[in-house]
């Protein structure tokens, strides 16, 4: 998906002085002071709910499988409009998935797998089909990238979102080069005319500087969201619902689309929203993929991610061996018990570490060395995966065909 500053998504945090900071979170940029993003304040300001335990619950009921990790340690944590999706589910209607992909990089880092984990996890769980849009288009406006490359970039990028395990029987991934025209474009054009030049200013923060490219991408990311924009998927079904899982910083493109589809004859997509994946360097950004030291790579080998880890990953841990027995070690800005807290499965071990670690008793190179072993069998196992994805394979999840068990 589409990663301009916006100013009604700045947020003021405070520093240590008590002096503010801005925070700013959109589509293109995310960054906070010492403190990190203030998820509350993001909560407020872009209007969305949080999602309770209640919520938690009512899914996993539904689905008759324990919720994700994601789910239960609140990582995703806001969402618009999830209980109406679930309404409709324990009344026997199903709905569809949309998530997306920005595609300028040549491989994917662990904050980009999240919402594909997720995303994985969801169609499963639902049994429901899935549309994942590959924003060439939208990377070769913003990126110093040709079309060409972009488009390459969108078919490797595709690998690796085959290798998380989508279900092919349920899953159409599209590129907007290869995909926008007919009703897709139909429904762009609808949208754009509900949204004045002042309005996607005042979401998007564009200014007289940028060109018409990037004023004119917003409703290429949105009509995902309806199902007509898909008739070899939907036909006849234009008023299914559509539940997209994101980061929080996409929300801008869905709070306009949400304004737009009454107006244009369709149902709101309902949205759940994680946190940002951290770059190794500390909270107050995420990882970047223009910094291949505040990342791990799904390319990166165990020695990488060993050297990564041990130099860059910032610990809360305290300065010496005796103060840190003393005091113990301060979990929230520590980067390692932040990336167990994603991908360490088993609960009682993770509660384990941070008790033994908050008290003193862990070091921060024991918690560091348990989450190398962590990572490196996490991205091992998804290279081992991606080896076996085939440029023919690529084919047949990305051609526009019937899906005709994708509710079964």
């Amino acid at each position: 998906m589409a990663a301009a500053a916006e100013a009604v998504t700045e947020v003021d945090a405070t520093n240590e002085e008590g002096e503010e900071e801005e925070q700013v979170v959109n589509p293109w940029e995310v960054s906070a002071g010492k403190g990190g993003i203030d998820y509350d304040k993001l909560v407020d300001q872009f209007g969305c709910q949080r999602l309770d335990d209640a919520l938690v619950a009512r899914v996993a009921r539904l689905t008759a499988r324990p919720p994700h990790r994601f789910l239960r340690r609140g990582l995703f944590f806001a969402h618009r409009d999830l209980n109406e999706i679930l309404d409709l589910y324990e009344k026997g209607e199903k709905f569809y998935l949309y998530t997306g992909r920005g595609p300028s990089s040549e491989a994917l880092h662990l904050g980009h797998l999240i919402p594909f984990m997720f995303t994985k996890y969801l169609q499963d769980a639902f049994k429901v089909p899935l549309v994942i849009q590959l924003t060439d288009d939208e990377k070769f406006l913003w990126k110093n990238l040709t079309v060409e490359e972009t488009k390459r970039l969108a078919r490797e990028n595709a690998k690796d979102i085959i290798a998380c395990g989508f279900d092919v029987e349920r899953t159409f991934i599209f590129s907007d080069f290869n995909y926008v025209g007919g009703a897709f474009y139909e429904n762009m054009v609808k949208v754009a005319r509900c949204v004045t030049y002042n309005k996607v200013v005042g979401i998007f923060g564009f200014t007289p500087e940028d060109h018409i490219g990037k004023v004119s991408f917003p409703p290429v990311q949105a009509v995902p969201s309806f199902p007509s924009s898909f008739p070899h998927l939907f036909s006849g079904n234009d008023q299914l619902r559509c539940l997209i899982p994101c980061a929080i910083d996409q929300d801008p493109y869905f709070r306009m689309t949400r304004d737009v589809a009454p107006r244009i004859g369709y149902q709101k997509p309902s949205l759940i929203e994680s946190r940002f994946f951290p770059a190794l360097q500390g909270e107050n950004t995420k990882m970047s993929a223009s910094d291949p030291n505040s990342a791990i790579y799904v390319t990166d080998s165990a020695k990488e991610i060993k050297t990564k880890v041990n130099k860059y990953a910032f610990s809360g841990g305290r300065d010496s061996i005796e103060l840190h027995r003393k005091l113990g070690a301060n979990l929230d800005v520590d980067v390692p018990i932040k990336y167990l807290n994603f991908f360490l499965e088993d609960d009682n071990e993770l509660e384990h570490i941070k008790k033994e670690y908050k008290e003193g008793r862990m070091l921060t190179g024991e918690v560091k060395q348990c989450l190398v072993a962590v990572l490196s069998e996490l991205v091992a196992r998804h290279q081992r995966a991606r080896a076996l994805v085939t440029e023919e394979m690529v084919d047949v999840f990305m051609a526009a065909r019937p899906l005709p068990n994708m509710f079964g």
